[in-house]
């Protein structure tokens, strides 16, 4: 029993006992003669290579995006050669080196091989054609140089968190936000932005807004997800509240996306200095939850809760951790993820409804998702009545 533990589990009681079984060498000798056992033990070993293995994919999934396989083989399967033949990123590679790239990501289901005539052609696969078809995950693969440059040496960056990513994302230190230069907000504005439509359509489908006068999205960046509010029946009054230069533009931006007569109030301000504007009966945290360490997002959530009047709600979405079936996504990827970028962390529902319950919020609950691993909705009012203090 451990310290301080009650009585064990038969689970954790299961997981000793087994752990035990597969660290032992001559014992899995035995049980890989059994043909019951020997096919589970093959799928452990694939899983074990897998991770091991994982770096080595995520880069052959990067430089098939650096040579533009996707959209170059979106329109049918190309032979080696005319993969090649005007192809700037490739001009260098020799027809060797390519179909080491070629034949690896066939291996990864990024891409299919036939041959016609005796010569291999190469095409999208299932994943490739998912990839070619979403510009934001191609974004976010080119994005991810940053991420696996940090991580080189995994415990530095585990110890010391803040370099590339944290100087990438530019709110992330909480430093002189209000002085920050467009260009150092641009370009990860535009990366959220090309990531944000699958997102925003996910919570519209577990949250239609169609019941609220007016929506204040917090942290909105350029604006897609008002820009998709905006595209669906009877939308609400629309206000973006971000940082005054990426406010400057979703102004810019805004314009461009939204259908005729529709129109969005811009704010600029820092919600760690400057208060909410109280413009709506609805705010929405849309990916910006978990970007925050405790302390500020507490202050986030207080201010929300002062800027909404009584019976006002707080739409909060994200990747949450201990979801099942994304634990990888949140607890895996975004904890590493976050931690590089030095500001914030997956928590779980229990955590966030424990700091929306702080900051006053009550009856909160949770909307189904269609994704729930990308992106799960909780719902908090703000009381009809509020007591003094």
């Amino acid at each position: 029993m451990l310290p301080g533990a009650g009585a064990l589990s038969f689970a954790f009681v299961f997981a000793r006992w087994r752990d035990r079984l597969l660290a032992n060498p001559a014992l899995q000798r035995r049980l890989m003669a059994l043909p019951p056992v020997r096919w589970v033990a093959r799928r452990q070993l694939r899983s074990l290579f897998d991770l091991c293995a994982g770096f080595v994919y995520s880069q052959v999934l990067a430089a098939c995006v650096e040579l533009g396989l996707f959209s170059r083989l979106a329109g049918g399967p190309r032979a080696v050669n005319e993969i090649l033949a005007g192809n700037p990123h490739g001009a260098d590679l020799s027809p060797e080196a390519l179909i080491t790239l070629l034949d690896a990501a066939v291996a990864l289901r990024l891409l299919r091989r036939e041959h016609r005539d005796g010569v291999a052609h190469y095409g999208l696969g299932a994943h490739g054609a998912v990839i070619a078809g979403d510009p934001g995950l191609v974004a976010m693969i080119r994005h991810h140089r940053l991420l696996y440059r940090d991580l080189t040496d995994p415990l530095a960056c585990l110890r010391t968190p803040p370099g590339g990513l944290a100087r990438y994302w530019a709110y992330a230190d909480g430093d002189d936000t209000g002085r920050l230069q467009p260009e150092r907000v641009a370009e990860y504005t535009a990366l959220m932005a090309e990531s944000q439509t699958l997102v925003a359509q996910t919570v519209l489908a577990a949250y239609p807004l169609t019941r609220h006068r007016a929506v204040l999205d917090v942290g909105g960046g350029s604006g897609v997800f008002l820009a998709t509010v905006a595209a669906g029946d009877r939308p609400p009054a629309l206000h973006l509240f971000d940082l005054p230069p990426v406010a400057a533009l979703a102004r810019e931006r805004l314009a461009a996306r939204l259908p005729n007569g529709v129109r969005v109030g811009v704010h600029g301000g820092d919600f760690l200095r400057d208060a909410l504007p109280a413009v709506a009966d609805l705010i929405t945290l849309v990916r910006i939850a978990h970007d925050h360490d405790d302390a500020p997002l507490a202050q986030l959530l207080a201010a929300a809760f002062r800027a909404l009047p009584p019976g006002g709600r707080l739409l909060l979405a994200e990747p949450m951790a201990g979801t099942r079936g994304g634990e990888r996504i949140a607890d895996a990827y975004f904890g590493v993820y976050l931690r590089a970028m030095g500001s914030g962390r997956p928590r779980t529902r229990a955590e966030l409804t424990g700091l929306l319950s702080g900051a006053g919020f009550v009856r909160v609950r949770e909307r189904p998702s269609r994704l729930p691993e990308l992106v799960r909705v909780l719902i908090a009012e703000r009381p009809s009545t509020v007591k003094n203090t």
